[in-house]
């Protein structure tokens, strides 16, 4: 009897509390919509009318403010008894990341009327996601007394925070996130209720006690403190937080990396940020007395070590990140170990970017809720393990950038849930058949590239998914062009480079072409003309078997690569086609093809360029001046032509210009084009094989960012300037204005730079920005190697040779430290190669030929390492190893005094050298009759020898 009382009283209960939710739910919704039965007051209604003058509502959010009724205006909640206003929610409806221009457009901005403070019911004030540009938070919001909720987040505000705020000892929730900042923050001890506390972004650095401060709020239980520049403080016994839960300190660079340590005492703790703020060392064990841990985040930081034992004690634990460490060692006590609890409701789990060694843990399988799993960028080894088909709900896996070897499991193809799956760049090899995609229903995203695929499929196999992104470079796709593409009606991204593809694209496929923001079929044996592309994104078709006139493109188009093809004619029809649209290509390769004819006249439509190769053609004629109206461009490559004439004045207008590689054409004149002012970021400047002339400008001294000047085989006179020590990079101070590195966009489509270094031509890309390199030779420069050289110490190769320079190589040349070539053959050089060379130690390549150095060759591991012909044809003076010739005084003594001995050894020398002597007539005489002997007895072969003589005295005199 007693236990069914029991259950009627636990069924009242819960009636009850049921009622009560419901009540509050009513209640909630009748303060934020407001009763039609209750009328505002007048002073309330006027002083919200005062407010909306003076904010700026460009998508007329506040058209509903008109009326005597006030509660029912948008945003505006009253009180259902009262009728005072106690709700005013004016935050921004949209998302900024999901709807950038609304968001944009709904953003409130103006002044913030002080007839607010005639709503002295308000509880509720939201102006979040605005955009009150440079206006400081009103102090007059601190009299607003009866606030329990103020959230002023991302809306605009600058300055510092205003003290007033202490004055709202209701207050439950505070949002002041933005870019503001504090003089203190004793205001905040008086919030004694505060509940949850975002001040991110906030810069703390001038508030040394903060965490002193939070921990006199005994109700906190959120405090999200991201990117807010705290200053480093001394690390104290404990922390007092009895009720916090959420603790966001991410992106604080400056805190101490004890704070892991220190925050561990929190038992609280459901979800701790800490990524983004340089901790360092190894993952503490007390981390796995987080019991109530939820959500973990220490990515991108410096830990190391292996992963500790005691986080599979986080039993809570749904969401981990630690990507971005240095962490070592295997994943079994995370992943695989049975003990272990942590994955038993893990849902997120990112390891990816650290250096974890282990293989897949068979044992992974058991997670039945993981959803997202990020293994990528680390060293893991083996297969996929088989039972991968039990993570049932993954929806994202990504174990690309290891060294995972082996088939891909048929098991895999179960995950009926998977919608990315990314296994590029490492060692599978295997055949992959359409059993592998048996099940993948939901796959959206497909990257599987660099591995040692091969797809077997039938011909009319239709694919159970509809990809958005598929990556499948270097797999073995067969001759045929894939039929199965046909189905793919949401492609976006699409790379079958590579894959050994051949025969003609088929129509259907460029039917598809619209939809593509990245296509890429280069570097396979496709054939055929391309009659036009009604493509968007970038196009990357190079390194095929196209021919034929090059196709009519959309101006939608944004990147177009055609290089290595066999397309000849004329660029104008390319180019100058429907001259009066402004085209959006960005990036433009047709190097390698047989296009002829000039280079047209009319590039003022394609203003967004910043890459644009015709290398390696038949081109003729001008640089056209229109190219000086590609104000974005950054890479100008039209090396290997016929291209001749001046260069156009208008190229001062390309002042963003990095790359210009112009080698191996028939330019002439001078080069005062490149002044300091219009090149400030140039870095290569390539002009080899020309006949440019006149002498080097001291512009070029003004080139704070160059680091490879090839000048060479030109017809430069004069002196090489004094001022070039003056460039920074080459110094080793790269200029503010330019980080160091290429941006990726060269590395993806610009064409390599082929540099001459150590008489090789190498080709480099992804190390260009490591290349410092000044080639002046093959011109007629002349006077002395300026001392001022020496300052560039970060250049690797150094070619001044067959020029007419004179004086002596610098004392100084071993200031130089990361020499790697000197080549300075070929000239007029002097004196005693310097005893400081001795210490170039990087030094690699060396050629002194062809001068007139004189005395010892300095001796060194390095210069003696080098071959006999790096010096020959100097002065017979010069001597020592790597050469033959002895230097004076190496040889035995010279004293002339005679003694037995001496007398010994000359008679043993002559002995020695008599049969030398005594043979030399004999050999005479074999020798001269060897030769003369059968044309005095033979007439056919004297015959033959005049004949030979007549017909060399012949082509001489006629070459005349």
């Amino acid at each position: 009897m007693a236990t069914v009382m029991d259950r009627k009283t636990s069924f009242a209960v819960v009636l009850v509390h049921c009622y009560l939710s419901f009540a509050t739910i009513i209640c909630m919704f009748t303060y934020v919509r407001g009763n039609p039965n209750v009328l505002c007051g007048e002073r309330e209604r006027e002083a919200l009318l005062t407010f909306k003058q003076g904010i700026i509502d460009r998508s007329n959010q506040l058209s509903s403010w008109i009326g005597h009724e006030c509660c029912v205006w948008k945003g505006i909640g009253c009180d259902n008894i009262t009728g005072h206003v106690i709700h005013l929610n004016l935050r921004n409806p949209y998302d900024e990341v999901t709807a950038p221009e609304a968001f944009s457009q709904s953003q409130l901005g103006g002044v913030i009327s002080d007839s607010l403070l005639e709503l002295k019911h308000l509880r509720h004030l939201d102006l979040s996601e605005n955009h009150f540009a440079d206006s400081h938070i009103p102090s007059f919001f601190g009299y607003l007394g009866n606030l329990r909720y103020l959230n002023l987040s991302c809306a605009g505000f600058v300055g510092t925070i205003p003290h007033q705020l202490a004055n709202l000892s209701n207050l439950h929730f505070l949002g002041i996130k933005g870019f503001l900042q504090v003089d203190n923050l004793e205001w905040l001890s008086h919030l004694s209720l505060l509940e949850v506390l975002d001040m991110s972004f906030v810069n703390l650095s001038k508030a040394s006690n903060w965490l002193q401060v939070m921990n006199l709020l005994p109700s906190l239980s959120q405090l999200l403190l991201s990117s807010c520049e705290l200053d480093k403080y001394d690390p104290i016994p404990s922390v007092n937080f009895s009720s916090l839960s959420v603790l966001d300190l991410s992106v604080n660079y400056n805190l101490s990396s004890t704070i892991l340590n220190l925050l561990c005492n929190i038992s609280s703790l459901e979800r701790l940020n800490l990524a983004y703020i340089n901790i360092q060392g190894v993952l503490p064990s007390a981390i796995g007395s987080l019991s109530q841990l939820i959500y973990l985040d220490l990515s991108n930081n410096g830990l190391e070590g292996k992963l500790p034992r005691s986080l599979g004690n986080l039993c809570n634990l749904q969401h981990l990140d630690l990507s971005h460490n240095k962490l070592g060692g295997g994943v079994y006590e995370l992943l695989g170990n049975s003990s272990a609890c942590t994955v038993k409701n893990m849902e997120f789990l990112d390891l990816s970017w650290n250096r974890l060694l282990d293989t897949f843990p068979d044992q992974l399988g058991k997670n039945k809720k993981l959803s997202l799993l990020f293994l990528d960028s680390n060293m893991l080894s083996g297969p996929i393990p088989v039972s991968i088909e039990n993570l049932s709900s993954l929806r994202i896996l990504s174990v690309s950038h290891n060294k995972l070897n082996g088939t891909i499991p048929v098991s895999l193809g179960h995950l009926s849930n998977l919608e990315e799956l990314y296994i590029s760049d490492n060692f599978l090899e295997s055949f992959v058949s359409d059993v592998h995609f048996s099940n993948l229903t939901n796959l959206k995203t497909l990257e599987a590239s660099s591995n040692l695929l091969t797809l077997q499929v039938s011909f009319n196999w239709v694919p159970p998914f509809q990809l958005q992104i598929l990556e499948m470079e270097s797999w073995t796709l067969g001759s045929r062009f894939p039929a199965w593409l046909q189905s793919q009606k949401d492609l976006q991204v699409l790379n079958l480079s590579n894959t050994s593809i051949s025969g003609v694209i088929p129509s259907w496929f460029w039917s598809l072409c619209s939809q593509f923001l990245v296509l890429d079929l280069s570097h396979n044996q496709i054939r055929g003309s391309i009659p036009s592309l009604s493509c968007g994104g970038s196009i990357f078709l190079g390194s095929n078997n196209f021919f034929g006139p090059l196709p009519h493109i959309s101006s939608s188009i944004q990147g177009l690569d055609l290089s290595n093809n066999s397309f000849r004619g004329s660029l104008s029809p390319f180019v100058c086609e429907q001259n009066d649209i402004m085209r959006d290509l960005q990036f433009l390769d047709l190097s390698k093809n047989l296009l002829s004819g000039e280079v047209p006249d009319c590039w003022m439509n394609y203003s967004q360029l910043i890459v644009l190769n015709l290398g390696s053609n038949n081109l003729t004629g001008n640089i056209p001046s229109s190219l000086g109206s590609l104000s974005m461009l950054e890479f100008l490559t039209l090396n290997k032509n016929n291209l001749s004439g001046h260069l156009p004045l208008s190229l001062q207008n390309c002042k963003f210009l990095k790359i210009v590689d112009l080698r191996e054409n028939h330019l002439s004149g001078s080069l005062s084009i490149w002044s300091g002012n219009s090149s400030a970021y140039l870095r290569v400047l390539v002009l080899r094989s020309n006949k440019f002339y006149g002498s080097i400008p001291h512009e070029f001294c003004h080139l704070k960012s160059l680091q490879i000047m090839d000048l060479a085989q030109n017809k430069f006179t004069g002196p090489i300037p004094r001022c070039f020590g003056n460039l920074s990079t080459m110094v080793g101070n790269p200029d503010i204005i330019d980080e160091g590195n290429f941006p990726l966009i060269e590395a993806r489509y610009g064409e390599p730079v082929l540099l001459v270094t150590k008489g090789i031509e190498y080709e480099y890309r992804e190390t260009l920005a490591l290349v410092t390199s000044m080639d002046l030779s093959s011109n007629n420069l002349i006077g002395e190697i300026p001392d001022e050289l020496t300052s560039l110490y970060a250049l690797r190769f150094l070619n001044l040779s067959n020029n007419q320079l004179h004086g002596k190589i610098p004392e100084k040349i071993n200031a130089m430290k990361l020499l790697e070539s000197l080549d300075v053959s070929m000239n007029q050089l002097t004196g005693a190669i310097p005893q400081s060379m001795a210490s170039l130690t990087f030094l690699s390549h060396l050629n002194l030929s062809y001068n007139n150095f004189s005395g010892r060759i300095p001796s060194s591991t390095q210069l003696q390492s080098f071959s006999a012909l790096c010096f020959i044809g100097n002065d017979h003076d010069l001597c020592g190893p790597p050469l033959t010739s002895s230097c004076v005084g190496d040889g035995p003594s010279l004293d002339t005094t005679p003694n037995a001995d001496d007398e010994g050894r000359e008679d043993s020398g002559w002995i020695d050298l008599k049969w030398f002597y005594m043979s030399m007539p004999f050999g005479f005489v074999v020798g001269f009759w060897g030769v003369f002997g059968p044309l005095a007895f033979n007439k056919a072969w004297r015959w033959a020898f005049f004949k030979f003589l007549d017909d060399m005295k012949n082509k001489f005199f006629n070459s005349v």
